[in-house]
């Protein structure tokens, strides 16, 4: 439902869906537009041209254009995204009690969720705002990275950390040692991260079973954790589950393991490929073959769940480059893709503390622009042949914008 009206002579919008609410100001300086889920958080925020988005754990992340093809972004430190947070709800509490006393115009009332959505997003005050985060952190040990596509699931962590932690061009998960927890404990976890979502669950479209490649759990053992997942939640209309999978482990798994998987709502599993090259994922540390990825791939969609598979773009840097383009297209042409499967290119993002900027040293490697990097994933693009089921989704995954 929308609501249209007019404050102070600038048109204003109330937009009242099931899983949220967002209200809508025009002003001479620009639009400044608040999305509230229905616990009251602050989700997404638009204001002077700058694009603001709220994690469950209070931390924010700013974006802005910077040209026709181009944006900045930077994290927001505490003490600002809190004024940010403050600055939404005072012009949603002078909105409020410019309806009440008449002085802005509305062509329908607002509807009791609106309502008690902008009440709750009212009384999510500073005090509460830390203390929700604070909660966070006693429900989620750190959520490293999801795909651009479940950044709004429900994550519950059945195992964490990383199995093998070997990659270089990894550190999310470099000081967690990895473990699966028992159904008990995943008990809990599901019902404490249900209990924190509170009435915001309804802003959750999955929910991911994670951490880096949780479906590594044997089967006997992660049959358990799925059921608890269907205790605590209603699953067919959260949209089923998703997870990582990394393509050396998948092979412990059949086809007919992934069907069982199906039948228990998997819907799609990420697996990161990174390169067709072998040599590369060599100098990477990254477990496995592109054979393993390939058969991997195919194994799961014979089981009856959709794959996204996952390549970094400018590994390796001008050494490899050529030989990971021709590679990454070779495998993925063998992988039998459709449409109901997902392509992300990730930019490779480094960081001084990184293992892979010490090796690159060493090996003398020149690396790609963040043109030439665009442009590497342009041509294996372009080198991608589908059958007649349909075209996979082809995307870029940016992980400097994630936030959970």
């Amino acid at each position: 439902m929308v609501i249209n009206g007019t404050w102070e002579g600038h048109p204003i919008t109330f937009s009242i869906k099931s899983n949220c609410l967002t209200i809508s100001l025009e002003k001479p300086e620009g639009a400044e537009v608040f999305s509230y889920d229905l616990a009251g958080r602050l989700w997404t925020a638009l204001s002077r041209g700058v694009s603001y988005r709220r994690g469950l754990d209070g931390k924010m992340v700013a974006k802005w254009q910077t040209g026709e093809a181009s944006r900045a972004r930077r994290w927001v430190l505490q003490e600002e995204a809190l004024e940010i947070e403050a600055l939404a709800r005072q012009q949603v509490a002078a909105l409020s009690a410019a309806i009440r006393s008449q002085a802005a115009w509305l062509e329908a009332p607002l509807p009791e969720p609106a309502q008690t959505g902008v009440e709750r997003a009212l009384a999510f005050d500073a005090i509460r705002s830390k203390e929700d985060a604070a909660r966070y952190f006693q429900v989620y040990r750190p959520v490293g990275i999801l795909p651009p596509d479940q950044y709004m699931a429900v994550v519950l962590q059945a195992t964490e950390g990383c199995a093998f932690n070997t990659c270089t061009f990894c550190n999310f998960y470099r000081d967690l040692p990895f473990r699966i927890k028992q159904p008990d404990e995943f008990l809990a976890h599901a019902r404490a991260v249900r209990d924190f979502l509170g009435d915001g669950l309804s802003l959750r479209r999955t929910v991911f079973l994670g951490d880096a490649n949780a479906l590594i759990i044997p089967m006997p053992k992660l049959l358990p954790l799925i059921d608890v997942v269907h205790q605590v939640y209603d699953v067919e209309r959260l949209g089923g589950i998703y997870a990582f999978l990394d393509g050396f482990s998948a092979s412990k798994k059949s086809p007919e393991d992934y069907r069982v998987l199906a039948e228990r709502g998997m819907q799609r599993i990420y697996v990161g490929m990174e390169s067709g090259n072998a040599d590369l994922l060599k100098f990477l540390k990254k477990p496995g073959t592109p054979a393993d990825a390939v058969n991997a791939v195919r194994a799961i969609k014979e089981g009856g769940v959709a794959v996204g598979v996952i390549v970094l773009l400018g590994a390796g840097g001008k050494v490899y480059e050529n030989a990971h383009i021709k590679d990454t297209i070779h495998a993925i042409n063998l992988m039998g893709l459709d449409m109901d499967d997902l392509i992300y290119f990730s930019e490779l993002i480094v960081s001084e503390e990184m293992e892979y900027v010490h090796a690159a040293y060493q090996a003398d490697l020149d690396p790609l622009s963040p043109g030439e990097q665009a442009a590497q994933g342009e041509a294996i693009e372009r080198g991608l042949k589908f059958s007649d089921r349909g075209i996979p989704h082809i995307s870029r995954y940016d992980i400097r914008e994630f936030i959970y």
